[in-house]
């Protein structure tokens, strides 16, 4: 589990074909310690486990169903990425909450410098957008940030300056690809006020009557 904060950015050392998948070695900053064999750490939004470290560079298995649903397919050498490391319950729940399981890829359509800020907008799938609302949080390459607006198969936001400091998306540009994560709250909504757990008729008066919500 994490929270989007982007903690720092690594660069991608080796990318190494392993069958369907890809190994990649990774070189982290000095500042992110206590990264141990087994760990679970998000790298562009997904969660990948650490199979080896040593030092500054630690190495991570990409399957290829992670390369079908990201953009890790495109990867390259020297490339960096967002790192974050893995939620502890003490921690205090900057973003918002993160499992780092890419729902779509999404592309920056449009992207303008306001002063120090930045304002994007992104063309996501709409199995991603169904679940986007304004004002509500989404991830974008593993970065937890508002949705200003949300509009059809759009959505705008807007980075300030310490996001753009730290993360990659200062350097993306029209045309490039995100991974996106909605918001799991509204997925598990769905699914809880959906036709098979509440009859046919989904969440309707009848129902909220019979169960005492409504009075006549």
């Amino acid at each position: 589990m994490f929270t989007g904060i982007v903690e720092d950015r690594g660069i991608v050392m080796r990318v190494d074909r392993q069958g369907q998948g890809v190994r990649l070695s990774l070189m982290v900053p000095t500042g992110l310690t206590e990264i141990l064999l087994g760990d679970s750490i998000n790298v562009n939004g997904a969660c990948l486990t650490v199979v080896e470290r040593k030092g500054q560079s630690l190495t991570v298995d990409v399957s290829s169903e992670t390369l079908q649903r990201t953009t890790f397919r495109d990867l390259q050498e020297g490339e960096e990425v967002n790192l974050e490391r893995a939620l502890r319950l003490m921690d205090r729940l900057g973003g918002h909450i993160v499992t780092g399981h890419i729902d779509g890829i999404g592309s920056i359509v449009e992207k303008q410098r306001e002063g120090d800020f930045s304002r994007i907008r992104i063309r996501a799938p709409r199995s991603v957008m169904r679940y986007v609302v304004q004002k509500g949080s989404i991830a974008i390459d593993g970065v937890s940030l508002t949705v200003n607006e949300c509009e059809g198969e759009e959505i705008q936001l807007t980075l300030i300056p310490f996001t753009l400091q730290k993360t990659t998306l200062l350097n993306k540009r029209v045309g490039d690809r995100l991974n996106l994560e909605s918001d799991i709250v509204g997925k598990y909504v769905e699914k809880l006020l959906g036709p098979k757990e509440l009859g046919p008729k989904g969440l309707d008066q009848d129902f909220l009557r019979e169960h005492g919500f409504l009075k006549e």
